[in-house]
């Protein structure tokens, strides 16, 4: 990715944010909870850290679990509904997922990797330049020099 700087909005336009680097990986989940949080067969997630997204605008919180049993807080416009964001509850305050959907140009954040594809939609094609796992991953086999940098910078390692 080049760009810098990415915005975004909810349905409304009453929730508008910024990110203001890149992310450190975008996750293309395939898992039964996204797919019955989102309606969709999977959800894109830009992983940022927290202190990087800028939002304006009135929201609410949505306290809902995983499976891993940790929960997560999904934030939404509080005017339209739209989730523009979700944070585990284990990393609250220092990451945010944001929906990639959400942007004024999805484009610009295409996945890194495709995760729990064992669940995925049989009708979903899985991208070959992409990669992919059943289930999840360890970081150190995907992400970037720079984004594990960024990581440890938070949780330490």
């Amino acid at each position: 990715m080049i760009h810098k700087e990415h915005s975004g909005s909810c349905g409304c336009g009453k929730v508008a944010y910024k990110m203001t680097s890149n992310p450190m990986i975008v996750h293309c989940c395939h898992c039964k909870e996204c797919q019955k949080q989102t309606g969709a067969a999977y959800v894109l997630n830009a992983i940022i850290e927290a202190d990087r997204v800028i939002c304006e605008g009135a929201t609410t919180e949505h306290t809902l679990p995983t499976p891993s049993g940790k929960g997560q807080v999904i934030t939404r416009c509080a005017s339209c509904g739209t989730a523009v964001f979700s944070s585990y509850l284990v990393r609250l305050g220092k990451l945010t997922y944001v929906r990639v959907g959400t942007l004024d140009d999805p484009s610009r954040c295409p996945p890194d990797v495709q995760i729990f594809t064992s669940s995925k939609q049989p009708w979903v094609p899985l991208h070959p330049d992409i990669p992919s796992f059943d289930e999840f991953y360890k970081f150190e086999d995907v992400w970037s020099g720079s984004s594990l940098k960024r990581w440890n910078k938070i949780f330490g390692g």
